[in-house]
C-alpha cells in the first residue's frame, strides 16, 4: 500500500464537519490502544487561554527537568506548531514517522473517516512516545472532544463562555456541563467570567467524587491569570517551583506584540474580545478583521465598536467564511467606519484580531510587506 504523505492526507480532510459521529474517535483508539504508548496527560478544556496555560505549564515542567509534550490547535503556518517537544515545535521527520504508524494500523474504514482533528490527535501518543508528562489542549468541547479518549492525570478548566454554540448548546450550563464532563479525579479551574459555572462543575464532580482545586488569584493582564493555573497545576503534582510571571514566554499568536504598533491575537469569541480590550490601556487601534460565518461577528463587532478607530476587512480563503457582503452590512449597521486592508503605517497602532485564519493571512501579507 502507498502512504499518501501527512499533508496530502490531511488536506484530503474537512477541517470541520456538520455533524460529529462521537463513537468515531473512541472507537478508533480502542482498535490500536494497545500498540501505543501510554503517558501522564493533563487535560485543557475551556472556552479561552487553553492554549497560554497549556504552553505555560508545559515549559515549567521542561525547565523542572521532565520530557513533556504540548498538544494545541489549530496551527497558525505549518502543522508542526501543534507539536511541541522539550522547547521547540516538532520536527518532519518525527510527524512522517507517526504518520506512517497510523496508516499501518488502523484500519481503511477510520483512516477514510476520521476527522483533521481525530487523525492528529491520534498521532499524540507516537509523536510524544518519549514524554514524562504530555498537555493535551481539548479542541471545541470536553466530554465528547477527540481528546478525551486519553485517561488524564489532571485537568484544567480555562474561563468559559459561549463558543461553538452549534456543538456545544445555546445556553451556559449545557455548553460548561458538555466540558466539565470530561472531569478525571482531579481538576483545577481557573478564575471564571460567569460565577454560576463554579456551580456546574461542583454538582459533576460531586457525582464523580472528583477533587476541586480553584484559583482565586485575578489580575487584569489575563495571561497572568493564564500562568497561575499552570503553575498551580505544579502544586497539584507536588513539583515545587519558583516559577514568576514573566519568566515562561507565551505561546505564539496570543496577545502578541510582532512589532511595536502591531498585536495579533487569534481569539474568536466574544469572551476573547473583553480580555483583548482589558489591554488596550485606552489606546484604540485600527482592527484589522474577518470571521467564519459560524462564529458571533456581530456581538464582537458590537464589543469592539468604542474600542477602535476603524476596521479593515481582510480577506481570507476558507469555506467557512463570512461573505464579504455580509460583514459589510454589520459594519454599516453598527455604523463603524470601514475600509479594506491594503497597508501598515507606522503612526497608526493596529491589532490583528478573527481566527487563526485571520492570523495566517495577515502573517503572510506582513512578511510579503517586509521583503518589498
Amino acid at each position: 500500500m502507498t502512504i499518501p504523505t501527512l499533508e496530502d492526507y490531511l488536506n484530503g480532510k474537512p477541517l470541520a464537519y456538520a455533524e460529529i459521529d462521537y463513537n468515531r474517535m473512541p472507537n478508533a483508539y480502542k482498535s490500536i490502544e494497545k500498540e501505543l504508548p501510554h503517558h501522564n496527560y493533563i487535560h485543557i478544556v475551556g472556552t479561552n487561554g487553553k492554549g497560554t496555560t497549556g504552553r505555560f505549564l508545559a515549559e515549567m515542567l521542561y525547565r523542572k527537568g521532565f520530557s513533556v509534550g504540548h498538544y494545541t490547535s489549530p496551527h497558525i503556518s505549518k502543522l508542526n506548531e501543534r507539536f511541541w517537544f522539550n522547547g521547540s515545535d516538532i520536527n518532519d521527520e518525527v510527524l512522517k514517522e507517526s504518520h506512517s504508524f497510523l496508516q499501518n494500523s488502523l484500519s481503511e474504514n477510520y483512516l477514510k473517516t476520521l476527522s483533521y482533528f481525530e487523525y492528529t490527535t491520534l498521532l499524540v501518543p507516537i509523536v510524544f512516545k518519549e514524554c514524562d508528562y504530555v498537555v493535551l489542549e481539548a479542541g471545541l468541547g470536553g466530554e465528547f472532544d477527540a481528546t478525551n479518549v486519553y485517561e488524564k492525570i489532571l485537568s484544567i478548566f480555562t474561563p468559559i463562555g459561549f463558543d461553538h454554540q452549534s456543538f456545544l448548546g445555546n445556553t451556559l450550563k449545557e455548553i460548561a456541563s458538555t466540558k466539565f464532563r470530561s472531569l478525571g479525579e482531579r481538576a483545577i479551574i481557573s478564575k471564571q467570567v460567569f460565577p454560576e459555572v463554579y456551580d456546574y462543575l461542583n454538582e459533576i464532580a460531586k457525582e464523580r467524587n472528583s477533587k476541586i482545586y480553584k484559583i482565586e488569584f485575578s489580575s487584569d493582564n489575563y495571561l497572568e491569570e493564564n500562568f497561575q493555573s499552570a503553575k498551580m497545576a505544579l502544586d497539584v503534582l507536588r513539583i515545587e517551583n519558583d516559577f514568576k510571571f514573566g519568566d515562561i514566554p507565551q505561546l505564539k499568536g496570543r496577545i502578541e506584540k510582532i512589532a511595536p504598533n502591531i498585536t495579533i491575537d487569534v481569539g474568536h469569541n466574544p469572551l476573547a474580545v473583553d480580555r483583548i480590550i482589558e489591554t488596550l490601556n485606552d489606546k484604540k487601534p485600527i482592527l484589522i478583521y474577518n470571521s467564519l460565518s459560524d462564529k458571533p461577528y456581530q456581538e464582537i463587532l458590537k464589543k469592539f465598536k468604542n474600542n477602535i478607530e476603524r476596521v479593515e476587512i481582510i480577506k481570507i480563503s476558507d469555506e467557512r467564511a463570512l461573505k464579504l457582503e455580509d460583514l459589510e452590512d454589520s459594519l454599516k449597521n453598527l455604523d463603524i467606519e470601514f475600509r479594506y486592508f491594503k497597508e501598515i503605517k507606522d503612526s497608526k497602532e493596529y491589532l490583528v484580531f478573527g481566527s487563526f485564519k485571520v492570523v495566517e493571512e495577515f502573517l503572510k501579507i506582513y512578511d510579503s510587506f517586509s521583503k518589498s
